[in-house]
């Protein structure tokens, strides 16, 4: 099978004034926000927990789609993760932000509307808010408040494909590792700070990913939206980047990171979003930092549609689960599998492609 691939455009992103306070939101306020989101937008959101962290804080995730509560086939699922760091906290306020906004411009505007029309999107504002809660606003350089509860880095605390990982899998990671498991995501991001540039696989080897040029694009994407991250000298002491971006091995080796959990083992590209140079800065850099990143979050949703995507079924028109879809010359680690709908999703760039598609042992 043949296909030849092109990007779709969904038009140019307003500047729009928000009503949100821009200020650091603990747990309760959190939970508060978004529940109430929620009552305001039932028909195009769901808010649920996936576990609970070690002292017993909900994981909230926040859906915006036409079609909430489930996944509906060809509607691909995209997700944002913030606050895996506790001590890392802007991107925890970024999302409450991007929801906000969605929910505000939908129907109003053609591009948010068509986003959420077309897109199932999952939004956890904090996967650590332990870590959160023992932090503290203006630190910019310490690790208060960055591991969870029992102690634990929770992006040095997942399956690892280069390295054993013998850490013990912690509520946090194990409740992250079932949500995965649980949907179909195709395209993730998780925000961190201290830093000022978008990170692409491998985190744990320097070797050259088969999907290296959608990373590397996607990476470039976020990038480019954002003139701080993108100039790759805002932060002291980080100028070794280019167009804000970097390979995450050839920066530093991370092993048992969530990036590459979601990529080699998940079918999901995930890049890292580092979004500011101090770690939990002052709030009143809150508003600065949202309008640094308002057309980057956006325009990285949008490439969740790239590429190409169907369906694999059987003669009599059922799907097939776990047959084997495989692009020429892009073979993974983990051979890439279609779900129980017979779906794939694959992120390409414009170009003409061979697909290759397998269903070993079904009769």
């Amino acid at each position: 099978m043949t296909a030849a691939v092109s990007l779709i455009w969904l038009g140019l992103l307003p500047l729009l004034v928000q009503s949100l306070d821009f200020t650091y939101h603990n747990s309760s306020q959190l939970e508060a926000i978004l529940k109430d989101f929620n009552s305001r937008y039932p028909a195009i959101t769901y808010l649920y927990s996936i576990g609970k962290s070690v002292e017993g804080r909900d994981l909230w995730v926040f859906v915006v789609g036409k079609y909430p509560t489930k996944h509906t086939v060809g509607i691909p699922e995209f997700k944002y993760v913030a606050n895996m760091h506790g001590n890392e906290a802007v991107g925890r306020e970024i999302l409450l932000h991007l929801i906000e906004y969605l929910l505000t411009n939908y129907q109003s505007n053609a591009t948010v509307t068509q986003l959420v029309t077309n897109t199932r999107i999952h939004l956890l504002p904090s996967m650590n808010p332990d870590g959160f809660a023992a932090s503290s606003p203006n630190d910019c350089d310490s690790v208060n408040g960055r591991f969870n509860k029992n102690g634990y880095d929770l992006n040095r605390n997942f399956p690892d494909a280069f390295e054993e990982n013998k850490d013990p899998v912690q509520p946090e990671t194990q409740a992250v590792m079932g949500w995965i498991k649980s949907e179909t995501f195709v395209l993730s991001a998780n925000f961190h700070g201290g830093a000022m540039v978008a990170s692409y696989s491998y985190d744990n080897s320097y070797t050259v990913p088969p999907d290296n040029d959608v990373l590397m694009y996607l990476a470039q994407k976020y990038s480019e939206n954002n003139l701080q991250m993108y100039s790759s000298n805002s932060c002291p002491g980080f100028s070794g980047f280019t167009n804000g971006i970097t390979n995450g091995a050839v920066w530093y080796k991370v092993k048992g990171g969530m990036q590459d959990y979601n990529y080699i083992y998940n079918q999901c590209v995930e890049i890292t979003l580092e979004v500011s140079c101090c770690k939990y800065p002052d709030p009143s850099t809150l508003q600065g930092f949202w309008n640094d990143n308002k057309v980057s979050v956006i325009e990285y949703i949008k490439q969740v549609h790239m590429g190409i995507k169907g369906q694999v079924l059987d003669m009599n028109g059922k799907p097939i689960l776990n047959a084997i879809v495989d692009i020429q010359g892009r073979s993974r680690m983990c051979p890439y599998k279609t779900n129980k709908n017979g779906e794939y999703y694959f992120l390409l760039r414009p170009g003409t492609y061979t697909f290759k598609v397998s269903n070993k042992g079904t009769k």
